[in-house]
Formats: structure tokens, sequence, C-alpha cells
């Protein structure tokens, strides 16, 4: 190895990384990009490696030891999560996790790389194929969760219903109060980790006023079933001095209904996200080739929800008589991308995005717009320059509107911009025929 010392270590990591599986193949230059943005972390025996109800802000590719993960806030005898050498853990592109749900420890010395998920967009970008990998992981961790999760109700349910004293009629009538509640119920929106806790903390009171045992255990998962003040006071009528088992069995129940639906949800979303990131990366397609700009523009916004849903309104505005183009498709969503990902950064992640597309003579013309501050009069003329940003250091993708204007001559096509305060809009012009 020659260089410096920061150059040599940057080649054992880059060859660490290359025995993940997951990395195994990937460009050298994109091995080095991912690990200039990660942080190698030793972490001895013991030691913690992330911790519950904290952000999961952090995707974690483990090089060396293992560590295992389970909830040691509150009920501790749920499943217990295991990552190895060569595997890849913490939060994922695309997962709608915002919290650790478990604390995960060192059980033998762990060194692994930090990967922030504040560079998942750029991460895209530059390695599709990966970014589709871990997408996989999303589908083997719902796999492998769900049936930990159902195994431990069918565990509660068992021991709940050896637990009750309910006669025949009481049942009956207890089974009707269980239907008008479960009619009632809407999901938990809790503001905040806080609020949660304090709804939990309520019902525990409650439980434990009435002689209910465990109500620790129990309190969690009746606060996730949203039930009300009146609902719990209403079941309580009916369930008489069986109240703890009849309650951890319809809490449990109401439980297995909600994995169901996230599980089916889950897996529809998984679905559409890597189809999404097949068609945005143009995978194992000629680099020419015929693109319906409609379907180029949507699989854009499904890769950038994530960053979206935080606060932008989305229009879309797409003509009916839409021609397809010849065009460099993979390409052509870079430049949707760096458009889409500038419009939200100047609107500081809330504001409205206006999405247009038309036929326009000869060319399909596409219109990114922005209600954010505007580009100021002085360098409007110098956006598209190479290394022009307006941006400091570590924010935005990384890839500038060179780049688009590069990629938009490329096709033969035109890119402008027009801006005020409020109103900014890149009109982005592409031909419908090939340009020979």
């Amino acid at each position: 190895m020659s260089g410096t010392p920061e150059q040599a270590h940057m080649e054992v990591l880059v060859a660490d990384l290359r025995k993940v599986p997951a990395f195994v193949d990937q460009a050298q230059a994109d091995l080095e990009w991912f690990v200039a943005q990660s942080k190698e972390r030793r972490i001895n025996v013991g030691e913690t490696v992330m911790k519950e109800d904290s952000p999961a802000d952090t995707m974690l590719v483990v090089f060396e030891g293992e560590l295992r993960a389970r909830r040691e806030n509150g009920p501790q005898d749920g499943p217990v999560f295991t990552a190895r050498a060569g595997e890849v853990t913490g939060i994922l592109p695309f997962s709608r996790m915002k919290v650790y749900g478990v604390t995960g420890r060192a059980v033998l010395p762990v060194r692994m790389l930090a990967f922030p998920s504040s560079k998942f967009p750029e991460l895209f970008q530059r390695m599709p194929e990966l970014s589709q990998r871990l997408v996989g992981l999303l589908t083997d961790r719902v796999r492998n969760v769900t049936p930990a999760e159902l195994r431990d109700c069918l565990q509660r349910l068992r021991v709940a219903g050896r637990s009750s004293t309910l006669g025949p009629e009481d049942c009956g009538l207890l089974a009707q109060r269980e239907e008008e509640i479960r009619s009632a119920l809407k999901p938990a929106e809790y503001k905040d980790e806080f609020a949660r806790v304090e709804r939990e903390e309520a019902i525990q009171s409650w439980l434990e006023g009435r002689g209910v045992a465990e109500a620790w255990k129990l309190a969690p998962l009746l606060a996730d079933a949203n039930l009300t003040d009146a609902q719990l006071e209403s079941f309580a009528g009916d369930a008489g001095t069986s109240l703890g088992p009849e309650l951890t069995r319809f809490g449990t129940l109401l439980e297995m209904e909600r994995i169901a639906d996230e599980l089916e949800h889950s897996t529809a979303r998984i679905s559409d996200l890597i189809k999404a990131i097949k068609e945005y990366s143009y995978m194992d397609q000629a680099p020419l080739q015929e693109v319906d700009i409609k379907s180029s523009l949507e699989t854009t916004l499904i890769i950038m929800h994530h960053k979206l849903k935080r606060g932008i309104v989305v229009t879309r505005e797409y003509a009916a008589d839409l021609p397809k183009v010849m065009a460099y498709g993979s390409e052509l969503n870079q430049v949707w991308t760096n458009l889409i990902d500038n419009a939200v950064d100047a609107m500081k992640e809330k504001g409205k995005l206006r999405v247009r597309a038309v036929r326009e003579n000869d060319y399909v013309l596409v219109e990114i717009a922005d209600d954010g501050p505007g580009i100021p009069p002085e360098i409007q003329s110098r956006i598209f320059e190479p290394f022009f940003t307006t941006k400091g250091v570590g924010e935005g993708t990384g890839l500038g509107l060179d780049v688009v204007h590069r990629i938009v001559r490329k096709m033969r096509g035109v890119i402008a911009v027009k801006s005020v305060p409020g109103d900014t809009r890149f009109h982005v012009r592409i031909p419908i025929q090939a340009a020979v």
C-alpha cells in the first residue's frame, strides 16, 4: 500500500467492505465514497451499539464481532435480534422506523462502519443496485420479525385463556362489547415518544388500581391499541374479576390484526420500491431507449418520498397526450432527482412542489416548480456552471446543476430557469425523437 496513513486505512476499510455480501461487487470509487461518509466504530463487550427510543439515523455494516438487541425498558420477554460479521443492520433506506425499538449490545467485540441516513439520497443515486439489495433486507427483516412477534402473541393468548374465569353468558356479553370497541378504534397517533409513555403510564395506573397483575406489561399493548378511558371502563364493567386476562387477550388479538395489516402493507410497499428502483436505474437495459416521462417522474417521486413526506405538498399536472421520448433513462431520472432535491432544500423541506409535463411541438416540456425564496438574480446566469453551488459543505446530493445541464444537452434538450421569490421554475425540454 502507498500514500498517507489515511489512504492506507481507507484501502483497508474498502477491502473489509467488499467482504460484506451486499457490497461485494460494487465499484471501487463507490466503496471509497461510502467509507468516506462513514465512521468506523469499535464496541467492547457489553457496550451499547444502539439504544431504544433514540433516533434511528444510522445504518451499521458489521465487519467483526456480534451484537444482540432486545427491549430493555418495559417488557423484556420479546424477541432477540442478532447481527454478525458481514451483516447490515440499523436503519435501512426507505425504512419507516423513526426510533430504535430495541437496545443493541456487543456480545463479542464489534468493529463496524456507521453510515448516516442523511446520506441515503446520494447513496441511492450513486449505488442503485446496492439500494435494491438493502430494500431486500427490509423484506428479510419483516419476514424474520413477524413470526417472532406472532409466537409471542400466541403464548400470551394461551396464558390469558388459562387464567380467565368468565362463564359462557359473560363471554357473550364481553364479545359484544369487544366488537363495539373494535369498530370504534382509530390508529394511535402520538405527537412524540413522551406522549406515548404518558399514555402507557396512565393505563398502567388504571390497571394497578383494579388489581391487574403485571400491569407494566399490559399497558404498552393497550396504548398501542389506542383504547380510550371510556372504552377501558366499559370493558372492565363486562370483564369483572377476569379483567387482566381478558384485556390481555383482547389487546393481543388487536395487536395480531395490526401485525397482519403491517405485513400486507410492508410487502406491497417493498415490492413497489424494488420495482421503482429498477425503473429508476433502468437496470439491464440499453442506455438509449423509449422513456415514458410521466412514469419517469412518478418513479423519482416514489424514490424521494422519504424526503417529500416531511412537509412538501406535491401537485402533478400531466398532459393526457404525452408521447414517449428517446432518451437515456437512468440519466433522465438523475435530472428529476436533482431538480426536486434542490427545490426541497430551497423550501427548507416545507412548501409546495409542482411537477408538470406537456407536449410542446417536437419536445416534451417538464416543469419543476417550488414556492421557496427563489434564486438571487445576480447568480441565475451562473447556476449551470461546473462546481457552482449555493449549498454549504455536506448539504444536498453533491450532484450540481452542471451535471443536470450536461445530461440534458447530451440528449439535445434544453434547460432554463425562471425565478422570483415564491416562484422558481425549471423548464426541461426533451426532444421526442432521438438526436442523430
